[in-house]
């Protein structure tokens, strides 16, 4: 087995669009619609307005997270990890390096909007020590949305 790491990349890279579009398709199962109407600009996970991962095994993306500013914080996006590759940590790994990011590029906070249809995410953000906070982004309001931040 081949060593996973987690590296930056570039949304626009063909690979990684196609693992979006696998977590697009999920949430629309999960949701209906698209899955996810959340505007994302072109340069919003470019350094310095942001910041793009995904957990690479050499043969294969098995997941990928990005952060972009929301004021003095980051705001989480595109967090997903394959169902192949689940239960292994990888997210957790994956969740770190954001904070990580986050922090050196001099954010006060990670926070994120998630849906009550995704258990195991609200579970990961728990046990890592995000808190419920007022619902802020693009589904603020909608009925089922979570909000959640993380003191850098």
């Amino acid at each position: 087995m081949s060593e996973i790491k987690i590296r930056q990349a570039d949304l626009s890279e063909p690979v990684v669009r196609s693992l979006v579009t696998e977590l697009l398709a999920e949430l629309s199962e999960r949701y209906g619609g698209t899955g996810d109407d959340t505007p994302i600009g072109e340069t919003d996970f470019t350094p310095p307005n942001g910041m793009f991962f995904v957990v690479d095994d050499g043969e294969r993306l098995l997941g990928c997270a990005g952060w972009r500013r929301h004021g003095s914080d980051a705001e989480l996006k595109r967090m997903f990890t394959v169902r192949a590759a689940r239960g292994r940590g990888l997210a957790r790994r994956l969740l770190t390096g954001i904070e990580e990011s986050a922090r050196e590029a001099g954010c006060a906070r990670v926070i994120l909007e998630t849906g009550d249809r995704q258990p195991e995410a609200i579970a990961l953000y728990e046990a890592t020590g995000y808190t419920r906070i007022e619902d802020f982004g693009y589904y603020a309001g909608e009925e089922g949305v979570l909000s959640f931040a993380k003191a850098l």
